[in-house]
């Protein structure tokens, strides 16, 4: 007897990350997983069916790398800033956290810390959501393996230019910025130690190892601070053109040098080069991977890097770490994309509100904040952009979907397969539109992709079977629950 359907999604060309063109198919659903996958499913035995028209079926984005919480109070974004996920297909939402300035601006532990965090977030969300935790201090790593097995954090950061070089820019009191004992120092030391600790957690619980991992921002202190030195003496670069020189493209290949050697050094093989922005950046990681062939990279770009240069974002707006680059490297980028040596596409989404961006004077990109919001704008932006460059499908779905979750243990999510969490976006590949961040559900009030033409659009939205977005209009209540990884076990 055929199984009673909750949800049937009909008359959709559904969208896998293991074959380039797209299937036609039906979709049905049943205890918010995906149940049947097949032409011609009965409507008679769905509660609910919706006629995709036609419309291609992602799964749903698993955007491995955003922060909720770091200009707003995290309550606030796990509420807007998940309805801009809705917008833009994302159903799985990784936020990186960490103690210290921003975020919750508090130190300490994470045993104290982190339930706070989910206290914060529970029931707010309109997708799911999971953390990325930084050891910023020697007790964090101690506190490693209590993470895994208690809540469920299975991946980490380093963000390699805070130990002399502050989020926005130059600093000279970095203990007070991260909040961390006087005696403790943030650099290459500790994030040997902190690859030594997690690697000892991958020893720990070995059922995990593969899903165990650490993320890495990749820029240079001490070439960032000279830099940026040079560009406001010369006095002759403004704007981003002057952010991206102040942070020069080297300064990335560098960072990724020194960390590949590290993880080398201290046998730690999931590592995770984070927002690679430039050529020279692609080219390290590239050659680091030839170099160590028992490190399981993986190499991240944004969206915004691959959309964006410096001449054609909006405005300050857009200054983000590492920075919006020129077109050559935008192309270069593609290139790589093509090539298949990208490994995931994520947003970075950072939602910071005008008053808060901006310096005195507004035009001034050294006293504008770093970040800016993006998810709402990731699956069409890459079906837009890929499809004019020759991306297959099926290559979108796994450099948003199937790759990230993967490698962040949740086995529940990634594809459109029997046994699969319902997480399915549906996008119409033939709708024309100029992105506008007035028509954004995220709180930001500008986007440096105000103007950009768009030739997809996600009309519908569905985390584990709940409509969230319907006719590209966020739906319902928040139905978000926190990823505690893996998922399914």
């Amino acid at each position: 007897m055929t199984e009673p359907l909750d949800l049937l999604v009909t008359n959709v060309r559904v969208v896998h990350h293991d074959r380039p063109e797209p299937e036609r198919a039906d979709l049905g659903v049943a205890a918010g997983k995906i149940v049947r996958v097949a032409p011609g499913l009965d409507p008679a035995s769905a509660k609910v069916t919706v006629d995709g028209g036609g419309k291609l079926a992602f799964p749903g984005v698993v955007d491995a790398h955003q922060h909720w919480g770091i200009y707003n109070p995290l309550p606030v974004d796990a509420a807007t800033e998940s309805r801009a996920c809705a917008q833009g297909g994302v159903t799985s939402a990784l936020n990186y956290m960490r103690t210290g300035q921003y975020y919750l601006n508090k130190g300490g532990s994470y045993a104290d810390v982190f339930p706070e965090v989910l206290s914060m977030s529970e029931g707010r969300a309109f997708v799911d959501y999971g953390y990325h935790l930084a050891p910023m201090m020697r007790e964090h790593i101690a506190e490693i393996p209590a993470l895994v097995r208690d809540h469920g954090v299975t991946s980490f950061k380093v963000f390699m230019f805070y130990g002399s070089h502050g989020l926005h820019g130059r600093s000279a009191d970095q203990n007070a910025f991260l909040m961390i004992p006087e005696g403790e120092r943030y650099d290459y030391a500790h994030f040997e130690f902190v690859m030594r600790g997690i690697q000892a957690a991958r020893e720990q619980f070995p059922e995990l190892a593969d899903e165990i991992s650490l993320s890495l921002h990749c820029e240079t202190a001490e070439i960032m601070t000279a830099y940026t030195k040079l560009v406001e003496e010369e006095g002759t670069l403004t704007g981003l053109a002057a952010y991206s020189a102040s942070r020069p493209q080297h300064s990335e290949g560098l960072a990724v040098s020194i960390a590949s050697y590290l993880a080398h050094e201290t046998g730690l093989p999931t590592i995770n080069l984070l927002h690679l922005s430039s050529a020279k950046a692609m080219d390290a990681a590239l050659r680091m991977a030839t170099a160590f062939p028992h490190i399981r990279f993986r190499r991240e770009v944004t969206v915004g890097h691959l959309l964006a240069d410096i001449d054609t974002a909006a405005g300050i707006g857009s200054k983000v770490n590492p920075p919006i680059r020129p077109r050559e490297d935008v192309e270069a980028l593609w290139g790589h994309v093509l090539a298949g040596d990208v490994d995931w596409v994520v947003s970075d989404h950072a939602c910071c509100r005008d008053e808060q961006k901006f310096g005195d004077p507004r035009e001034d990109v050294f006293l504008a904040k770093s970040g800016f919001g993006g998810a709402e704008y990731l699956l069409p932006g890459l079906v837009t952009e890929g499809g004019r460059r020759g991306l297959p499908l099926g290559e979108i779905a796994r450099l948003t979907a199937w790759n990230p979750a993967t490698r962040f243990g949740l086995r529940t999510k990634g594809a459109l397969g029997v046994g699969y969490d319902a997480d399915i976006a549906l996008v119409d590949p033939a709708v024309e539109w100029t992105v506008r961040a007035a028509d954004s559900e995220s709180a930001q009030e500008y986007t440096p992709f105000e103007g950009f033409s768009m030739t997809a659009a996600v009309t519908d939205t569905f985390v584990r079977g709940h409509r969230v977005l319907e006719s590209g209009k966020v739906v319902g209540e928040p139905v978000g629950q926190y990823l505690k990884r893996p998922t399914g076990a």
